[in-house]
This record gives C-alpha cells, sequence and structure tokens, in this order.
C-alpha cells in the first residue's frame, strides 16, 4: 500500500528470530484471533485501535497484522495520523506468513 511501511513475512521472521525489539499486534476479531496466532501477537481488534493508541509507544517499532493485510494497512494509516512513524504492516498478513511457511499457534 502506498505511503506506509510494509513487511514482508521472511523479514519478520527474521526479524523474530534475531530478537529484534518489535511489538507484534493483531488487528483481527477475537474469533480470528482464538483460531491462531504470530507467536506474541498481542490481541487489538482493529475497531479498539483508537481507544487504546495511548497503550501505544511511538518509540516502538509495531507490526500490525490480519487475515489479509487489509485491517492492519488501516491501523497503520490510523496511527500514522497520530504521529507514529515506525509502524509496519505485515504484507499479505496472516494468510501470508502461513503460505511463507512459518507457525502459528494457539493463543494463550
Amino acid at each position: 500500500m502506498h505511503g506506509i511501511n510494509e513487511i514482508d513475512s521472511q523479514t519478520l521472521k527474521a526479524w523474530i528470530d534475531d530478537g529484534k525489539a518489535i511489538r507484534l499486534i493483531d488487528v483481527r476479531s477475537q474469533m480470528e484471533f482464538s483460531q491462531g496466532i504470530i507467536m506474541d501477537g498481542e490481541p487489538l481488534p482493529l475497531n479498539l485501535l483508537p481507544l487504546k493508541t495511548n497503550d501505544l509507544d511511538s518509540q516502538d517499532e509495531i507490526i500490525f497484522y490480519c487475515r489479509s493485510g487489509a485491517r492492519s494497512a488501516q491501523a497503520c494509516y490510523y496511527l500514522m495520523q497520530q504521529g507514529f512513524e515506525r509502524v509496519y504492516n505485515l504484507r499479505g498478513g496472516i494468510i501470508d506468513w502461513v503460505r511463507s511457511g512459518n507457525a502459528v499457534i494457539a493463543p494463550a
């Protein structure tokens, strides 16, 4: 998408494997979240993001993901409008993550 930072599944996997300090936020619905997450993914349904923006640190490297990348792109746009610069959209969402051979786990 134009105007937002995107990250692909391979790069995200490398960041996780390297222990890069990131915050991984899943903006899918609770029902979708319960079907499996990327390890360390935090649930924050997109509709709740405006209410939880103050809980996020603009200095953090934040990667948003959803099913296909559309809702997480909206999350990136929204936070960029709030002055956040270090936000990334996982291109292709969890669908691409799984297609790339990466694992999903049951949420805790």
